[in-house]
């Protein structure tokens, strides 16, 4: 059988159980849980303990927490979460869309080695290893330090066997850009997942992706560009299409961020509309589809068979 990094060590995929496969525990500015706590709230590792004990009771097996450095990665703090919730957490390695000076004066080979490390050694002498690779575009489309990144997490892939997730852009269609470089670089489009598919409703081109042999996320519950009734008819298409086995549901939802007054208006807006936390899609999502007249066959599939036959490479 085939296993995964978690920040408890290798898992078998058999044991993933119902799995998010992109939240955020922790997101922030680097330093700050560490230097600046008094701006995450009080008590961030109490509330966060006792709201995935809330899920796993729930029936959430794992969460793939999707953040990168650039965004405030923790991996101590999510180890602790870890143990203390039973909840499995894969962390990610690779980086998000704020890319530093710095890697311009880096070869993708170098970039490639960072990546590397935080698979097969551990992140930043932890032991602590990566169970996935992330790259990310938006609106301008893979940009030159953009595209640097998506290429070495695809030679970092090559190397370790690790899939990739992928922050795109989908109401411009900016998945053809990235899966068009990482194909140049070898990588199988079976490896690799979509995220924030269903900020578009345009099934055309999600279904050209699955037929492609890759993965969607369809996450961003509730999100952006398009209303969760309408992301749950563009999950249902893609269900009728025949392709449940490749759908991993998520809501993209951060549980410890900044507090008070800098809290994004964005953020405060989700949070409104999903007094669920991370049981919105079993608690809502899950009766749309029903309602929408999907079996409980399929629906009790969902969030299990996706995550698990992308990380066994199906």
């Amino acid at each position: 059988m085939a296993t995964v990094n978690t920040v408890m060590g290798p898992l078998d995929t058999s044991k993933l159980g119902f799995t998010l496969m992109h939240e955020h525990i922790l997101s922030a500015v680097p330093p700050l849980l560490r230097e600046y706590p008094e701006l995450m709230g009080e008590n961030p590792l109490g509330r966060t303990v006792a709201e995935l004990k809330q899920v796993k009771a729930a029936g959430v097996g794992s969460i793939l927490d999707a953040t990168t450095p650039d965004l405030g990665r923790d991996v101590n703090f999510l180890a602790e979460v870890s143990h203390l919730s039973g909840v499995n957490i894969i962390i990610c390695t690779g980086w998000w869309l704020t890319v530093p000076a710095v890697f311009a004066n880096l070869s993708i080979d170098q970039l490639t080695a960072m990546f590397v490390k935080d698979v097969e050694k551990g992140i930043a002498g932890t032991g602590i290893k990566a169970g996935i690779l992330k790259a990310a575009a938006d609106m301008p489309g893979v940009t030159p330090e953009l595209e640097k990144v998506h290429r070495a997490v695809a030679r970092a892939h090559l190397k370790t066997g690790v899939p990739i997730m992928l922050h795109s852009y989908s109401p411009g269609q900016v998945g053809r850009q990235q899966l068009a470089i990482l194909k140049d670089e070898g990588v199988k489009p079976e490896r690799i997942k979509f995220d924030h598919s269903n900020d578009t409703t345009d099934t055309e081109y999600l279904l050209s992706l699955l037929d492609e042999g890759c993965y969607l996320g369809l996450d961003r519950y509730p999100g952006r560009n398009a209303s969760p009734l309408a992301r749950t008819r563009t999950m249902k298409v893609l269900i009728d299409a025949g392709y449940a086995g490749k759908l991993c549901p998520s809501h993209d939802r951060t549980i410890i961020g900044i507090q008070g007054d800098a809290t994004p208006p964005a953020e405060l807006e989700r949070r409104k509309l999903n007094p669920h936390g991370y049981l919105y899609i079993k608690n809502v999502v899950f009766r749309q589809l029903k309602e929408m007249g999907v079996s409980d066959k399929v629906i009790d599939s969902l969030c299990i068979e996706g995550p698990r036959n992308f990380f066994e490479g199906k």
